[in-house]
């Protein structure tokens, strides 16, 4: 048996684990075009700040990979040829296939403005693009980051540490509209501006300028001029979809798979970035951009291309990110609909905290420590935890186990109340 697998990412390492768990004997080949091979992604922004060194990044041992036993092809994959099972590469050779996994990650929404492909547009998809970004710092002064997500703010929070000036621009009038409540908004917004990033809100530009081929400012929609050596964008990510239009998988806005990860060709799945996934609890095929879900995807996909069924079941969303230095958690649903500053889904992002149910807010916050709560009929649907983290493990733990929150619901409904502490004592009386 040989499984194929196109994509090193961490969808992709998964599925590998998996398989190796069922099958010591068959041959398992990873095919991979990112120079660096498997790094985390997460990392990046650490990388960007200087906190973390480039060999942090890189997570396994050559030991550990070797332990895995699959054959690395650094290579791109041109066609896929379904009825034989074959794949035909950039680089001539072709390789066939028992079961195929595409885990081939999605890449940056393009920037549309004229300029746009001036040296110094900027983007944040791959190690490369972080190390080119560093590049830039050295010798620039000043940037304009446009986009309204995790990733826009990483690399703002990247120039910020190399000494570079900062332009933020936002198409609408707050930060990450669709995920975080205003007072959220404005906390990550106030420390931004203390930090001494300009924010330009309702903005938008009309065109990056150059200079003998390099960027030299740009100028918004409302005729306004900035100048700048450095643009950078994230303004949502798009699957890497060009392989499976190819060769005819069904798709949506990603490759659109079922609970086992398979595709409509019962030898292809897809996992990761690129996969949109049936849930069964909502009857709804959803993208996630979030490390944990592809993980979690990846290896399921591995378990079913093994011969184990098994039916990928999606967690309730949970990301732990830094939003302008303030450790922030989102778990479940939390989300009002679409976002201005976003074509799509934004990296480390699902399209979970988009589905907001029938939920009652209940908050409490001052200065930089904030939980918001999604209060359901008799659970917790979601929640944001901003600053101390002490009750994101407890709350996880509630939203994902449903558990009845019927004793405490009025307690936190009521106004002033200090959610937390009534979270807090909820948890320990439970676990007592």
């Amino acid at each position: 048996m040989r499984y194929v697998i196109i994509g090193s990412g961490v969808a992709g390492i998964a599925a590998i684990e998996a398989i190796r768990s069922l099958d010591r004997e068959g041959e398992v080949v990873m095919i991979g075009d990112d120079p660096y091979g498997f790094y985390s992604r997460p990392g990046l922004a650490y990388y960007l700040t200087g906190e973390l060194h480039d060999k942090a990044l890189f997570p396994r041992t050559a030991a550990a990979y070797r332990k895995m036993n699959f054959r690395y092809v650094k290579d791109r994959v041109q066609k896929i040829l379904r009825e034989a099972h074959t794949l035909e590469m950039e680089g001539g050779t072709s390789l066939s296939y028992d079961r195929l996994l595409l885990a081939v990650g999605a890449q940056a929404a393009p920037m549309k403005a004229p300029g746009a492909d001036l040296d110094g547009v900027l983007k944040l998809d791959h190690l490369e693009d972080a190390k080119k970004i560093l590049k830039h710092a050295r010798r620039g002064r000043t940037a304009v980051v446009v986009g309204g997500g995790i990733t826009a703010l990483e690399m703002v929070e990247g120039f910020l540490a190399r000494g570079v000036r900062v332009h933020y621009l936002l198409r609408g009038d707050r930060y990450w509209s669709n995920v975080l409540d205003e007072q959220e908004s404005r906390i990550v917004e106030h420390r931004l501006q203390e930090d001494g990033v300009r924010l330009h809100f309702h903005s938008e530009i009309a065109e990056i300028l150059g200079k003998k081929g390099r960027v030299s400012g740009v100028r918004l929609v409302d005729g306004k001029t900035l100048a700048c050596d450095m643009v950078a964008y994230a303004i949502g990510v798009r699957p890497r979809l060009e392989l499976a239009k190819q060769c005819g998988l069904e798709i949506d806005r990603g490759i659109l798979v079922n609970e086992y990860l398979q595709t409509n060709d019962p030898a292809i799945y897809a996992a990761g970035d690129v996969a949109q996934v049936y849930d069964p609890a909502t009857g709804q095929s959803v993208l996630d951009s979030l490390w944990g879900p592809a993980r979690q995807q990846g290896y399921a996909a591995g378990l079913n291309m093994g011969g184990k069924r098994t039916a990928y079941r999606k967690a309730v969303s949970f990301n732990v990110t830094r939003l302008a230095g303030l450790t922030t958690t989102i778990i479940g649903m939390v989300g009002s609909g679409r976002d201005d500053d976003l074509v799509g889904i934004a990296r480390g992002d699902s399209e979970t905290w988009r589905h907001l149910p029938e939920a009652i807010v209940a908050q409490t916050g001052f200065e930089v420590n904030r939980l918001r709560l999604l209060v359901g009929e008799r659970t917790l649907l979601g929640a944001v935890v901003m600053g101390d983290q002490k009750l994101s493990f407890p709350l996880e733990k509630i939203i994902s186990d449903g558990v009845d929150i019927s004793p405490i619901r009025e307690k936190l409904l009521t106004p002033q109340a200090r959610v937390g502490d009534v979270i807090a004592d909820f948890w320990l009386e439970k676990n007592a």
